[in-house]
């Protein structure tokens, strides 16, 4: 028998020992089969991969490339804010750039950039396991990759842009010399500041030629490739600045590990700090803070990287209203810029910042921001940072969340309601917390036994650290993160007791999309500003038009929670309230005031049924960003969030509002919130006693305006000042027609020196939850053009005088931004 007739042979027999097995089996392929089909189709590939690199060729130029404008309107679709997006760039040579930046640039990017073809196939399934397994998104593309996406592709996230990108990669891989491929990178990617290629970089972050930078200088660089905006030192977040300076030491370490320095010269290189950013041309005045907030909201929501929006030639309608951005900055000039006086006191009256957003409640549609007095001349946002701590404006959140919580006080073991009695007992070491805390009250003032809506309008500390703690210090976190407040700021952190009194340092933005889900009856909407995004000059080639997300609202509390604290914060703005200054808006409103620690804040927060606004005031040193005490700003010995910030927010407010029709909150709140604790403990005077003063009264020096008194945070102690007197009996309010007794009175001190009283003015209804709510509360219900029960106004305290040398005394015909020390008023 020959070979061959030996082979058919074996062959019938095992297609007889074939047909013999069951069907089933019969269908099943064989190893011969499937190793055959494997590799057929691996052939195929092979082949189908070899006629694509030969017929694709290197395409022209991405038209990405070519610069052009984005213009940003305010939301009427059609006034301009500003135009920005010309690509700001310089090509170098390879030569020009210094060899530690190529290096610091391959070690932070793609490490086998010497080594590979182009594409990195270990990186590539690296990159993609990582992901799978829950390490984060990262991705595998090479240096030659990305080069081809920036100069001949798109930032398109597609399998065929992918694809193309593979084969572009390899070809010019083939085609071009690796320095080449690496100029080409450095002079396309984008790093930030509206600086594209690394010559731009070089001076937008150091001031410098490419030439001279220094190795830490090139690291830092190569670090902004991850991230360009996010990694921005100067102006990033806190958690962003952390993964930053690990990015840099990322790129340090695998300049150690790939031989490029040793370990020593490592050792010995610290972080080169870069320079402030410098303002972009036509971004001057209010319209650079507007395009920062747009375009903070685009990228932060992935809308568009960093790169693509700075590429230019979108058309952004935002959610500005251009009236009320001017009316902001309008009251921030006649409030507190007009007061100010540099030149007489310039240890206190300069660097002096104001933060502001105002949202509407209903939608959280961002209508104005304040980010600072001109862009030109100060490119920081101050309505973005998160880095002031907010003070007693936290406290809202501790009352909600112990409202919502079911938890029983640790008074009296009922559930938490605002009418539940604490011991206001200053500097009152908290129980059960999970930190030592005894938090002294401004001016370090005992109130005794008194409920949490009282506590609240006088902002006392010793009572919401403990009611905070019997809410459940995570569950007060948890219920601020729902209403708005980011979960990753610094000092939201369960773990201190001092959160309770606003040791966070949300914006200004932030904080005012917490307070409009409180005027919202409990929905919350995140703020933002973007109506419309277009392209300036739609064409084809270009990238896709993605989708603006909706802004469907949450759940952030029940709504007899938010509306029990907003019957609570009305009274905040009340003539005993600490934001009394902000009577003069002549409406319903609701809001709280907070300072901190050494006066290094003051804010207010507040808003109508239609408006949530807020505004923080801060110092800081402008160039080493320290933060700088508020006290004797303006020639007042101490600012607090009822003076300025208070003034601020009234005026705006005012102009805004003007000559819309009045609106009465419409309140269901918790019925538990609804009446005092019968039986309950003798407590201080009522806090709604009637606010039916004249518009001069309204803001005149008698009422307390004052947030938390600097014993905010971390609960330090107050700020020197002369020993303050103990508080003052209040007068009995005079009861009109059909009203009720007021609560009684607690005996504290003698009582008030009689004074006259003011003429009186109406009031603007605002609804109550039902007729019998709140049956001790004498807060007017009269329709305006009625006369409301008057009150008796506290003596006058005099703002304390100014340094020597000052030019003008402060106005006596608006609240000073603090009392004397001598009189200092309650938190």
């Amino acid at each position: 028998m020959t070979l061959s007739t030996g082979r058919r042979a074996r062959r019938a027999a095992r297609r007889e020992a074939r047909r013999a097995l069951p069907l089933r089996r019969r269908l099943l392929p064989t190893w011969r089969m499937c190793l055959g089909a494997v590799l057929g189709l691996l052939l195929t590939a092979v082949g189908a991969f070899a006629v694509l690199y030969v017929i694709v060729p290197l395409p022209d130029p991405n038209a990405q490339a070519v610069a052009q404008s984005n213009v940003y309107l305010y939301a009427d679709g059609v006034t301009e804010i500003a135009r920005t997006g010309a690509v700001n760039r310089t090509d170098v040579d390879i030569e020009r750039i210094p060899v530690s930046t190529r290096q610091a640039v391959v070690s932070a990017e793609d490490r086998t950039f010497y080594q590979n073809r182009g594409i990195d196939l270990k990186g590539m399934v690296r990159a993609g396991w990582n992901t799978l397994t829950g390490q984060g998104m990262q991705g595998g593309s090479t240096i030659t990759q990305q080069y081809v996406k920036n100069y001949y592709l798109t930032q398109s996230r597609t399998i065929e842009r992918k694809g193309r990108e593979l084969l572009i990669a390899l070809k010019v891989d083939q085609q071009r010399d690796k320095n080449e491929i690496l100029a080409g990178y450095l002079n396309t990617s984008y790093f930030g500041r509206g600086a594209y290629g690394i010559q731009s970089a070089a001076r937008a972050y150091y001031g410098v030629d490419v030439s001279e930078l220094t190795l830490p200088q090139s690291a830092y660089l190569a670090a902004l490739l991850q991230a360009p905006s996010a990694y921005d030192v100067k102006t990033a977040t806190p958690a962003n600045r952390e993964r930053a300076l690990a990015r840099w030491q990322y790129t340090l370490d695998g300049m150690v590990q790939l031989g490029f320095i040793s370990a020593t010269e490592r050792a010995d290189t610290a972080f080169p700090d870069p320079i402030d950013p410098q303002p972009a041309t036509g971004l001057a005045g209010q319209a650079g803070y507007l395009v920062g907030v747009a375009d903070d909201y685009l990228v932060t929501n992935r809308i568009l990287d960093s790169a693509t929006l700075k590429a230019g030639g979108w058309r952004i309608t935002t959610t500005f209203d251009q009236d009320k951005q001017d009316a902001f900055a309008r009251a921030v000039h006649e409030e507190l810029t007009s007061e100010l006086d540099p030149a007489a006191r310039p240890a206190t009256d300069t660097d002096v910042r104001v933060a502001g957003a105002s949202v509407e409640p209903a939608t959280g549609r961002v209508v104005a921001v304040y980010g600072g007095p001109d862009y030109a001349k100060q490119p920081y946002n101050d309505a973005l940072r998160q880095d002031n701590q907010i003070g007693s404006t936290f406290k809202p959140i501790d009352l909600a969340a112990g409202i919502s919580s079911h938890r029983g006080s640790s008074s009296d073991g009922l559930p938490i309601s605002t009418e539940t009695h604490y011991d206001g007992t200053s500097e009152r070491p908290v129980t059960d917390a999970p930190t030592p805390y005894a938090p002294p009250n401004e001016d370090d003032i005992d109130y005794g036994s008194i409920t949490l809506r009282q506590a609240m309008v006088k902002s006392v500390n010793s009572v919401y650290a403990q009611e905070g703690v019997d809410a459940g210090l995570a569950h007060v976190r948890e219920t601020a993160v729902r209403l708005g407040i980011p979960a990753d700021v610094p000092g939201l952190d369960p773990a201190n007791t001092s959160m309770t009194l606003g040791t966070a340092t949300p914006s200004a933005l932030d904080l005012a999309g917490v307070y409009a889900a409180l005027a919202n009856h409990g929905e919350a909407h995140r703020p933002w500003s973007v109506a419309k995004l277009e392209r300036v000059n739609p064409g084809p080639g270009q990238l896709d038009v993605p989708d603006l997300p909706e802004q469907p609202g949450t759940t952030a509390l029940d709504r007899g929670t938010a509306d029990a604290v907003t019957d609570v914060l009305r009274d905040v703005i009340g003539p005993h309230g600490t934001g009394a200054a902000a009577l003069d808006l002549g409406r319903p409103a609701a809001g709280k005031t907070g300072t901190t620690d050494a006066n290094l804040s003051a804010w207010f927060a507040g808003y109508t049924p239609e408006l949530a606004t807020t505004v923080g005031l801060f110092r800081e040193n402008p160039k080493t960003h320290a933060k700088e005490p508020l006290a004797g700003t303006a020639g007042y010995a101490r600012i607090n969030g009822g003076a300025f910030p208070t003034r601020i927010w009234t005026s705006y407010m005012g102009d805004v509002l003007d000559g819309t029709a009045v609106r009465s909150f419409d309140l269901q709140p918790t019925e538990a919130t609804k009446w005092p604790v019968i039986g309950g403990p003798s407590t201080t005077p009522s806090t709604t006693a009637p606010a039916s003063a004249s518009p001069s009264a309204a803001l005149a020096p008698s009422p307390p305006a004052g947030g938390t008194g600097g014993t905010n945070g971390a609960g330090g102690a107050p700020i020197p000042a002369a020993p303050a007197p103990t508080a003052p009996r209040r007068p009995t309010p005079t009861t009109g027609p059909g009203t009720t007794p007021p609560d009684p009175v607690i005996t504290v001190v003698t009582p008030e020196p009689p004074t006259p009283v003011p003429p009186t003015r109406p009031e603007p209804t605002q609804s109550q939850p039902s007729p019998t709510a709140r049956p001790t509360s004498t807060r007017p219900t009269t329709e305006p053009g009625t006369t409301s029960p008057t009150r008796t106004p506290e003596p006058t305290r005099t703002p304390a005088p100014p340094p020597t040398g000052a030019t003008k005394p402060p106005s006596t015909s608006r609240p000073p931004a603090t009392a004397d020390p001598a009189t200092p008023p309650p938190a």
